[in-house]
């Protein structure tokens, strides 16, 4: 049958509820990823460790959030994103109660890396959802950023809180319960696909030659790398950081989970200034000048204890997840809505593949070389960012070509 199908539906005809459960969906799965990060020094007192040797048994959950985006996106693409985002919601919660019945380290390894590949189904599918024939992409896109990252600083205070009062096993276990409930929210109110995505019809915004479209994927995955070392080294870390450094002022880890969620929440609200600037101007500088801002900020963190950490790190995840909505964005305004699961997909597992080691060695070099020493290699690692923007091509505001 070769007749023309009727365009499915798409984001903007999608419930409120719908929109809104796409968003939660990525707090949740940067939330959970991060529970652990934030729970393992309570999870090390358990198992008779500590928290940089246990490190290492979280790398895998992230090696399959990147090496699943791949299968995950041409699921999204040709067999709807709908079902995909259902079985999202669900297996988040399923691999969360395992992870909170795990009685070793090998079984929190295996339980994590379930989990990580429940989680890589979002980013290569609900956001290609979310920004289907949007005329707004950089906003929309910087709005999903806040709820991920909000995702994040509930991880820090939730998680802090439900270990003072009923241990880290709940701050797995009570989560698990969100994600059913959002699943259960999210499959009753989405429009079932009439067409997969793959077998729509449409085009790219911003139509570019062979040799320049293969130049923006090379920017695209290469700074798509160094951002997720940075987000994976600062998100991961972060919770020892602040703890480390507050050492002697403030001991209570709810009360450091909540001023990291602080710090995350105020962070996450650059995504949405971002969003709306992407919107209005052209890539390259904006994305520049955001790489090289953080170099400065890295280095003082280096530097800075108790309270002067908390403006110095506020300083370097502003910057960071400032930075979240770029790649996103290229996809919409450079690629055919078709293929943009798959083209994410195959981005992500690049991305997030290569910077999973940043999660498996962050303990190892801790223990080795300080976190003063790792600033300052995320501050020669964010210059190396800035070196690879340049290679994008100059463009004026991308509202000429929308």
């Amino acid at each position: 049958m070769t007749a023309s199908a009727p365009l499915a539906t798409s984001a903007r005809e999608f419930p409120p509820i719908v929109s809104l459960m796409l968003n939660i969906g990525h707090g949740v799965d940067h939330m959970f990823l991060l529970i652990f990060a934030t729970a393992v020094a309570s999870i090390a007192t358990e198992f008779n460790s500590n928290w940089a040797d246990l490190m290492p048994y979280s790398a895998g959950a992230f090696l399959l959030f990147g090496i699943g985006a791949l299968p995950a996106g041409r699921l999204g693409d040709l067999w709807g994103r709908r079902n995909m985002m259902v079985i999202f919601f669900f297996g988040m919660g399923v691999s969360a109660l395992l992870v909170a019945l795990t009685q070793n380290s090998w079984q929190l390894a295996a339980a994590l890396m379930l989990m990580g590949t429940f989680a890589s189904i979002y980013h290569p599918v609900g956001i290609p959802m979310l920004v289907q024939n949007v005329h707004n992409p950089g906003e929309v896109i910087g709005i999903n950023g806040l709820a991920g990252n909000l995702g994040i600083a509930v991880a820090a205070v939730l998680t802090g809180l439900l270990i003072k009062w009923a241990g880290w096993r709940a701050a797995f276990a009570v989560p698990a319960l969100i994600a059913f409930a959002c699943g259960i929210v999210f499959a009753l109110n989405c429009p079932r696909e009439t067409v997969a995505p793959a077998k729509r019809g449409g085009k790219a915004k911003v139509e570019l030659s062979s040799a320049t479209l293969a130049r923006v994927f090379f920017v695209m995955t290469a700074t798509a790398v160094t951002s997720s070392i940075l987000f994976n080294f600062t998100t991961n870390g972060n919770s020892q950081l602040l703890s480390e450094s507050f050492r002697g002022v403030i001991e209570d880890p709810a009360l450091l989970g909540a001023l990291l969620a602080l710090i995350y929440t105020i962070a996450s609200f650059a995504q949405i200034v971002v969003g709306k600037l992407i919107d209005r101007m052209a890539f390259k500088p904006l994305q520049l000048w955001l790489s090289v801002a953080q170099i400065p900020f890295l280095i003082v963190a280096a530097y800075a204890e108790a309270w002067g950490m908390f403006a110095a790190l506020l300083g370097v995840m502003i910057l960071v997840f400032g930075s979240i909505p770029f790649t996103d964005a290229m996809i919409v305004r450079y690629v055919d809505d078709r293929l943009r699961s798959r083209v994410a997909g195959m981005r992500l597992t690049v991305a997030f593949g290569i910077s999973s080691l940043a999660v498996w060695m962050l303990g190892p070099l801790v223990k080795g070389i300080g976190f003063s020493a790792l600033l300052w290699t995320m501050a020669g690692i964010a210059a190396l960012k800035a070196a690879i923007v340049l290679l994008l091509p100059d463009e004026s505001s991308p509202a000429r070509s929308d």
